[in-house]
């Protein structure tokens, strides 16, 4: 990818929206955004125009603050009729506001979040997985290492922090007898890191070699983090003239859903929950439909707010994020279920260990995929965090520790910033 092109055509996708949108409020009338945010929700209009002023460049705090909580919803995307990407909208004019800053400091920004989350991603997984466990996600690009592989699994680099839903995914798709290649890391990232510091340079080239290399690996791949998904498909492909034909796993697994429901050979007798978000488009529907396919799953539909593509999203709002958790977790005990099931990694870290205090299971929706086809992956991180001690979890992971060479103080430091640190919402009930 030209980086220089990358900034350039960013630059007209937001004068094309100027161009396009007539501020008719419409994106802002079905945002789950602005009211938890504190912003006059009375004339939507205004706050539509406000973006349009950000994406001039000039300043609108209403809007800057709208843009600043986006949760990627998209609900606003159905609802534009002028052939807008409102959900892309917010994101340029959330960019708009980071050319203030000088391209060092933006460079250095986005360098640091990337450090920060490499060395999370780095130490928690080798905390976990055995390095031949590991080397299963060794991204590949030798073209004999997969004979005509049908997908790339393209992984994106958090999910590793939860290791045990990657494998599951991999796991399905071999009793499937799907060939693939598998893909993601920090050194195939996607730049979202690096645009949200306004490091377009960097981000444009790291996001452009990922697309290549996706490309080159098989002629569809597939996504498991609904950042990636997002950041590749909305932002930088169009903005680089590059094609990635990409989907969701979830959906993936629910187009072959009759390929799948004669591998669910096992009863899983659980009253089941679903914690979902509506960001990247089917996903939600998809999740439902695979789990109404295992035998003796009762599901039981939670009817939660519909906000965000992930928990995560959710974090310039915490006390909204707080009240987001301690109402699912309250509906959930009332409706009875035994188990509540997430469907992404970043949700499963904030929740899962919520589990020691509630009075049913917190798993990924893949552990019951897979127990139906009869495959375990252990989720070791729920198992290490209920601990909530660093040096239990220390003793625990001592073999693995070991067997990959991790250095006892920095394994200490990531535990306590990035399994221990990571609870939104406190545990106990009285939370």
């Amino acid at each position: 990818m030209d980086v220089v092109s990358f900034d350039v055509a960013l630059q007209q996708q937001a004068e094309g929206i100027l161009a396009k949108c007539v501020a008719c409020g419409a994106c802002a009338e079905v945002c789950p955004m602005p009211a938890p945010a504190g912003l006059d929700t009375i004339d939507p209009q205004a706050l539509t125009a406000g973006v349009l002023t950000l994406l001039r460049g000039d300043t609108h705090p209403e809007a800057a603050r709208w843009a600043e909580v986006c949760s990627g919803s998209g609900h606003c995307i159905p609802a534009c009729q002028h052939g807008v990407n409102p959900r892309l909208m917010l994101a340029l004019a959330r960019l708009a506001r980071q050319s203030a800053a000088a391209p060092a400091q933006r460079r250095k920004t986005g360098f640091d979040r990337f450090g920060a989350m490499t060395k999370g991603v780095r130490v928690l997984s080798r905390l976990q997985l055995s390095p031949q466990t590991l080397s299963r996600f060794r991204s590949d690009d030798d073209a004999d290492s997969v004979e005509h592989p049908e997908v790339v699994f393209y992984t994106g680099c958090n999910v590793m922090k939860t290791p045990h839903i990657a494998l599951l995914a991999l796991d399905i798709m071999d009793a499937m007898g799907i060939r693939y290649r598998v893909m993601g890391g920090p050194s195939a990232c996607c730049g979202v890191l690096q645009f949200g510091a306004g490091d377009l340079t960097t981000s444009g080239r790291v996001a452009g070699r990922t697309i290549d290399r996706l490309a080159a690996a098989a002629p569809r791949a597939l996504s498991w983090c609904p950042t990636c998904q997002i950041q590749l498909t909305e932002i930088a492909a169009p903005a680089s003239g590059l094609d990635l034909s990409m989907t969701p796993f979830v959906r993936f697994l629910a187009e072959r859903l009759d390929d799948l429901r004669p591998l669910l050979q096992h009863k899983v007798n659980r009253r089941v929950g679903l914690h979902e978000h509506p960001g990247n488009a089917g996903v939600p529907e998809a999740a439902q439909a695979i789990l109404r396919a295992i035998p003796g799953l009762d599901f039981v539909d939670l009817q939660q707010p519909k906000v965000g593509y992930m928990c995560n999203k959710l974090s310039p709002l915490p006390a909204f994020k707080q009240d987001v958790h301690r109402q699912q977790l309250a509906d959930a005990a009332a409706a009875g279920v035994d188990t509540l099931a997430g469907v992404y990694h970043a949700c499963h870290r904030e929740l899962c260990a919520h589990e020691r205090d509630w009075p049913f299971a917190v798993v990924n929706f893949l552990e019951l995929v897979g127990e139906s086809m009869g495959l375990q992956r252990p989720d070791l991180f729920k198992r290490l965090k209920v601990m909530q001690d660093v040096d239990a979890i220390l003793q625990e992971a001592a073999p693995t520790l070991a067997a990959n060479g991790l250095d006892l103080e920095e394994a200490r430091d990531v535990i306590l910033r990035d399994l221990l640190g990571e609870q939104p919402l406190p545990l106990g009930r009285t939370a």
